[in-house]
């Protein structure tokens, strides 16, 4: 399979801070790829260096088959860029801020492109408003809309769903999915682990460095663990308790505590009795399928 972005020994320093540091990368043609990781994993740096936004300390950077360095500009004009921040003129219409980024990327019968986009975005009833009177997601919306209007090959998308509303997040991944149909090749970068399982492939970074990178079920089933999850009548102090006293990775969501073990039956009796022994009661458990949240920290705390 062709790779649309090749990256290879990629460093990245600001100051003592390594940002990016010794990633090698390659992303498909056609390919919905995720960089997740938490806020300082790189994630945005090395979005911004395939954009051309960002000069490299060191390394190879391929893009689009060219390398970046000496083919920028050309680079540039075949990809869409969406950034973590809304960058749009709100004083604008939706319709003017289109037509301004046509302009930018001088495509000059831009009517025909803008319609379909604002139907693909849903946003043709509200073309007419300006973009600072928009919701969260109207914002996204139409900066994915800007960031099309020249048909590039291949989207970078920053954080796309920060911070918007979960039914519009749900609408925008649909859009993503109707955009890899049409053979749009999409890389983006996400806090959000659940967001990740949608992608063909992802990339998990961490303090400048990639841990893992594969399908997402795949990095699940590679540690060969298992989850129990468990219910007790004081789930603080049994998160405290079994932190301190079991040899697990413990997690607490919610109501109920994951923790990721070599095998679920084999674990249960030492569990039971080191709650029982600090007077919490298991009150139910199950094993379930590890997450990619799971994974994340118990690849974190092994490389740690």
């Amino acid at each position: 399979m062709e790779s649309i972005i090749k990256i290879e020994q990629l460093h990245k320093s600001y100051g003592d801070v390594k940002a990016v540091n010794g990633i090698n990368l390659k992303v498909n043609d056609g390919e919905m790829f995720g960089l997740v990781g938490p806020d300082g994993a790189g994630k945005t740096t090395t979005i911004r260096i395939l954009c051309g936004l960002l000069k490299v300390d060191s390394g190879l950077v391929e893009v689009l088959g060219s390398e970046l360095k000496k083919n920028k500009k050309e680079i540039q004009n075949q990809i869409g860029y969406l950034s973590q921040k809304f960058s749009l003129y709100g004083d604008l219409s939706i319709d003017e801020n289109i037509e301004f980024f046509a302009d930018i990327h001088n495509v000059k019968d831009f009517q025909k492109r803008r319609e379909e986009l604002l139907a693909f975005t849903r946003l043709t009833p509200f073309r007419d408003r300006l973009a600072e009177k928009l919701s969260g997601g109207m914002k996204q919306k139409l900066a994915l809309a800007c960031s099309l209007i020249h048909k590039p090959k291949l989207l970078f998308l920053d954080e796309p769903t920060t911070g918007v509303d979960p039914v519009s997040r749900r609408d925008f991944w649909k859009i993503l999915s109707d955009l890899q149909k049409e053979g749009i090749t999409i890389l983006m970068t996400t806090p959000y682990l659940d967001e990740a399982e949608r992608c063909n492939r992802v990339a998990l970074m961490n303090k400048g460095k990639i841990i893992a990178v594969d399908t997402p079920q795949n990095i699940k089933t590679s540690i060969h663990k298992q989850v129990v999850e468990i219910i007790c009548n004081d789930i603080k102090k049994a998160y405290t308790v079994l932190k301190e006293k079991y040899d697990a990775d413990v997690q607490i969501f919610g109501d109920r505590l994951n923790l990721v073990v070599d095998n679920v039956e084999q674990s249960l009796g030492e569990l039971r009795s080191i709650l029982e022994k600090n007077n919490l009661q298991l009150i139910s458990h199950r094993t379930i399928t590890p997450s990619l949240e799971n994974v994340f920290i118990h690849l974190v705390k092994k490389a740690s």
